[in-house]
């Protein structure tokens, strides 16, 4: 039985593959205002900015490409049953090599009616207005909006709970529900925290790598080897 490793993590990995974050930012992203796009009002309000915006967004991703950060902890597996909890809706995870991803807030190269949010279809290209679902919906992202329920915290604070080693890197703990997950992990469990600037957190023993996420992982599977040495 390997070590159940969980990795929590945020915009600061996808930032190192040109992907922008809103973080550290004064409420916009990408120039639009965060409600406007990434909320149900701003969907009644305006859909087809809503859809523009996220067609864009699908396009960077599908530009992007995994970074050392990705793929270091895909490595990872060989010594650690490595669980990813993202609140990234990239799936740069995948992409350079890890196995099991949940994401918390959703995946934008999938989609879903705006009447039902259980059943998922693969998308790759623009969502068009009159787009619709078998249920007569109109197709949206399949992205977690402010003031939506976020219906995988459930899943992922089980994992949290079953910790032997948390990892923590680049997010500003600053978006709940994500940002209470910490709460869940006992005690004893070793914590690293990766980011170029270390976000407050409760309680201690966590240790503290700030930097990049890239060089930051490096320096997390150096340590851990050390660790793991007779």
């Amino acid at each position: 039985m390997k070590p159940k490793m969980i990795v929590l993590t945020g915009a600061g990995i996808s930032a190192e593959s040109g992907l922008r974050t809103f973080r550290d930012s004064d409420g916009l992203w990408e120039g639009y205002d965060i409600y406007e796009v990434a909320s149900p009002t701003g969907w009644e309000k305006n859909p087809s900015l809503v859809q523009d915006f996220y067609n864009m967004r699908r396009k960077d991703v599908m530009a992007a490409q995994p970074n050392a950060a990705h793929t270091g902890l895909a490595q990872l597996e060989a010594d650690y049953d490595v669980r990813i909890i993202t609140q990234n809706i990239d799936d740069l995870h995948e992409r350079g090599g890890s196995s099991k991803v949940l994401h918390l807030h959703g995946e934008i190269l999938k989609m879903r009616s705006e009447l039902d949010e259980r059943t998922l279809y693969p998308v790759n290209g623009d969502i068009r207005m009159g787009d619709l679902a078998p249920d007569g919906g109109q197709f949206r992202p399949h992205v977690v909006w402010f003031g939506e329920a976020v219906t995988m915290i459930e899943p992922a604070i089980l994992e949290i709970v079953q910790a032997d080693v948390f990892v923590l890197i680049g997010t500003s703990l600053n978006v709940y529900p994500a940002a209470g997950l910490v709460d869940y992990l006992r005690p004893e469990v070793p914590k690293y925290i990766i980011d170029k600037k270390i976000p407050p957190v409760k309680g201690n023993g966590f240790h503290l790598i700030e930097k990049p996420a890239t060089e930051g992982v490096a320096e997390l599977v150096r340590l851990l080897k050390e660790d793991l040495q007779p």
